[in-house]
């Protein structure tokens, strides 16, 4: 139910958000994410690069230590789709959706699959706040910060 909340004001945001659109990330740039999640396996604290290959796609690598009664370990690749120029947002936010893939340790080895919807803020060129929130077999949601780089 949190989640489907969450979802439904990043789109009302999305949605009344009004002024000449570009993309957060150009194609070239790079940003570096990092903070922490909830999940049903334990509480993730994670980080991971966004690569942006064109001017509304980003992907790269993300790395986790999910803390429980037995520490696990994830990596994964993930890709998003940013549609801040589709929608004409400010650059200052960044919304987008997309799917990751990867793999989590602990008593073997776990696919972890999902998708995630989520949504920046920057407070300055170089520094915003990331709210996202996902399904499937990874973490459902995380808070964090990301710095341009």
């Amino acid at each position: 139910m949190k989640t489907r909340i969450l979802i439904i004001a990043l789109v009302l945001l999305t949605g009344t958000v009004f002024a000449q659109g570009s993309a957060p990330l150009s194609k070239g740039e790079k940003q570096l994410n990092f903070g922490l999640g909830a999940s049903d396996h334990g509480l993730p604290v994670y980080a991971g690069v966004d690569f942006a290959f064109h001017n509304d796609w980003t992907a790269g690598p993300v790395i986790k230590l999910v803390l429980d009664d037995d520490t696990r370990f994830a990596a994964l690749g993930r890709v998003d789709y940013h549609w801040n120029r589709l929608m004409e947002i400010p650059s200052n936010w960044d919304f987008y959706l997309g799917a990751n893939l990867g793999v989590l340790s602990g008593n073997g080895v776990d696919l972890n699959l999902g998708l995630q919807i989520g949504g920046r803020y920057y407070w300055s060129e170089k520094w915003g706040v990331n709210l996202e929130i996902g399904g499937g077999t990874g973490f459902d949601s995380a808070i964090g910060v990301s710095m341009k780089f």
